[in-house]
């Protein structure tokens, strides 16, 4: 089965909002939404790659960042390695360079997004630390 390492950001935003991104039609999970990042290339940091799909994808650049979570899914099709990273400060004005939707959330507002199936682990965490 394949394996996919991909970054991803748990981008944090003015109060606490964090930001979603709306995966295209053609793509794996396509319409679903979730955390923005990318497939981390070969010989390539996960630091660099998600600093690279945050580009790419939202026009920003990350000024700091920290780990935050790993998730391992296996998908019918496929497996997918997580490898999620919160930002907390960037420069830029996210927009969707890519022609998808965005949109900053309350963290309780994410349970009316549907995500694939992977990102439940990071929405469940995200949760808990608002309600503790």
């Amino acid at each position: 089965m394949a394996s996919i390492h991909v970054a991803a950001a748990v981008i944090v935003g003015i109060e606490g909002k964090i930001l979603i991104a709306r995966r295209p039609d053609h793509v794996h999970k396509g319409g679903l939404w979730e955390f923005p990042g990318g497939k981390v290339e070969d010989g390539e940091s996960v630091q660099v790659a998600l600093a690279r799909e945050l580009e790419e994808e939202l026009a920003i650049s990350v000024l700091g960042a920290e780990p935050l979570i790993h998730v391992q899914h296996d998908y019918p099709e496929k497996s997918v390695l997580l490898d999620v990273w919160k930002v907390t400060k960037f420069s830029g004005e996210p927009r969707g360079n890519e022609g998808q939707a965005i949109a900053w959330v309350e963290v309780d507002q994410l349970k009316e997004y549907e995500f694939p199936e992977a990102s439940q682990p990071v929405i469940d965490m995200l949760t808990l630390q608002i309600t503790l």
